[in-house]
């Protein structure tokens, strides 16, 4: 019995350290007025080198995580995997949009822009991934921004009239994700948008989750092989 109780209190202390996330902020102007408080993940083995350089991951939440608790955007996503004690072999950003307002793209540039300044990150592995609100904001940067990101993950999201454009993310590496009874954000959304990017060979993937409803970052932000494909991608 002593044992046990031994184990469920060191048990218990492991998740409590677990959720190495560190609440920060960045204030400033570039293009209009930038306020954003954000997350900041950085993975095991960061400070014993200040040499070597890490991808880094910026992701967007959806629309019920707005606010000024950063606690809600553990939520979903790659927060709530690092707050279980989740690892990755990158720098995790996780942004916040303020209540009653949607991801500007100019905005989640500058941040990205900042992170990549006073981190140890590689310029050439910088990603985007959002979902639902997140995933149009992660279109709506990627199309203003093309160059920027070296690989983009919209779940549940959708680029609206953007299609028409396409041709600007015709070298940017993408993986979209829906599931097809979603009734928040339509599958059409996503569906719209690779068939525009496939007419010009742009390098797009698609994922459309049979039976599943708006959720479908979930089992996205589970599948290991989404990783590997993410940090496999590099600018030239």
């Amino acid at each position: 019995m002593v044992k046990l109780a031994a184990f469920l209190i060191l048990a218990s202390s492991s998740v409590l350290v677990a959720d190495t996330q560190t609440p920060s902020s960045f204030s400033g102007d570039f293009v209009i007025k930038v306020n954003y408080r954000y997350l900041l993940s950085k993975p095991e083995g960061y400070d014993d080198s200040t040499d070597k350089k890490w991808p880094l991951v910026v992701f967007l939440h959806g629309s019920g995580e707005r606010g000024n608790d950063l606690e809600l955007i553990k939520k979903h996503g790659p927060p709530k995997l690092l707050a279980a004690g989740k690892k990755f072999p990158a720098i995790i950003a996780s942004l916040q949009c303020e209540s009653n307002t949607l991801w500007n793209p100019h905005s989640v540039k500058a941040v990205t822009d900042h992170l990549v300044k006073i981190l140890q990150v590689d310029p050439k592995r910088v990603y985007l991934t959002g979902i639902s609100m997140g995933g149009f904001g992660t279109w709506e940067t990627a199309f203003e921004y093309p160059d920027t990101y070296a690989a983009i993950a919209p779940i549940c999201g959708g680029a609206g009239v953007r299609w028409v454009t396409s041709q600007r993310l015709k070298s940017l590496p993408c993986w979209i994700f829906h599931g097809d009874k979603d009734g928040a954000v339509p599958v059409e959304n996503s569906l719209k948008i690779y068939d525009a990017l496939k007419k010009i060979d742009a390098p797009v993937k698609l994922t459309i989750y049979p039976g599943v409803g708006h959720d479908s970052w979930t089992q996205t932000y589970a599948n290991p092989d989404f990783w590997t494909w993410l940090f496999e991608q590099k600018k030239p």
